[in-house]
């Protein structure tokens, strides 16, 4: 078998050969959990038009030759060549089902471009999120599901995949992962989703001192309490931790076990908002208090 016969390898075809399934379809791509490590979000995906792969956790892809390659960890084509002429007989037409992952949303026809609706616009002011910040830090995301177009705003994750969130809807273009953004650092600040995020940007922008002026920590964004075990590697290798996580039971469970993992330095800073929800939460009732409190000032009304 020559280079040019394994390219025309079907990529998917040889994977079910050698028991690796895709665990979901999304438009002309196929997703696999990595066959490089153990994970529980799917990370590698292939390509079906120009059958090619790309595994985000690594941050390689390529050709057919290039995953044997990987796979065996060594650079020598020839016995690539060698591994794939061996299953030839054993390669059939892939053939998958998805019935169980038929509620799954399917994103096709994904675009990628700066931050600027209208819409998506007025949707931060009316969380109270500082528009300019998350023009630096998010995305206009547009993409169709259901043969229907959307668009939303998306917040990149260290793997290439995007939280997605408008007025009206919530989701994830995977892969899902954690978001990490470096100042150079010893200290780090944690929330579970952006909006929290952005919230506490917008909060810090009349601050100027502790853990809330903006650059002087690093901040790692959860994206889910799901990836707290994704993240404590990152958490521990740090100095001071200070987490801004959801007043449930779910961001007490994440909280304790960040402070079981990662040592004893680490703060909990939901006590500051402790009668609210998240961040955002505290941020949006303190507008409205201080609305408030401007309207009983006027001349005619009494506190």
């Amino acid at each position: 078998m020559n280079i040019s016969e394994a390219k025309n390898i079907d990529m998917a075809d040889y994977l079910q050969s050698i028991g690796i399934i895709p665990c979901k379809k999304q438009g002309n791509s196929l997703w696999y959990y990595s066959p490089f490590r153990s994970e529980t979000e799917p990370s590698f995906k292939i390509n079906l038009a120009l059958n090619q792969w790309y595994d985000f956790g690594l941050g390689k892809g390529g050709n057919i030759i290039n995953f044997i390659l990987e796979q065996h960890q060594t650079d020598n084509v020839s016995q690539a060549l060698q591994i794939l002429s061996g299953k030839a007989s054993e390669i059939k037409p892939h053939s998958f089902s998805f019935r169980q992952q038929k509620n799954l949303p399917c994103f096709e026809d994904i675009r990628v471009k700066p931050l600027e609706n209208p819409a998506l616009i007025q949707y931060l002011k009316d969380r109270q999120i500082h528009v300019v910040s998350a023009m630096k830090t998010c995305k206009e995301v547009h993409f169709r599901t259901n043969d229907k177009s959307y668009f939303a705003i998306g917040f990149e994750n260290n793997l290439g995949g995007f939280e997605l969130r408008n007025k009206y809807f919530q989701g994830t273009l995977s892969p899902k992962g954690i978001t990490h953004i470096q100042n150079g650092k010893d200290s780090c600040c944690i929330f579970e989703g952006f909006m929290d995020y952005l919230s506490f940007l917008a909060i810090a922008q009349k601050q100027t001192s502790g853990p809330s002026s903006i650059n002087k920590q690093d901040y790692i964004i959860l994206n889910s309490v799901a990836n707290v075990s994704k993240s404590i590697n990152t958490i521990a290798s740090y100095k001071e931790k200070y987490c801004y996580l959801d007043n449930d039971q779910a961001g007490v469970s994440a909280f304790l076990e960040i402070q079981a993992k990662c040592g004893q330095n680490v703060k909990d800073m939901s006590a500051t908002y402790r009668e609210h929800n998240d961040l955002n939460d505290y941020l949006c009732q303190k507008k409205k208090a201080l609305d408030l409190s401007q309207k009983l000032k006027q001349p005619g009304l009494k506190r």
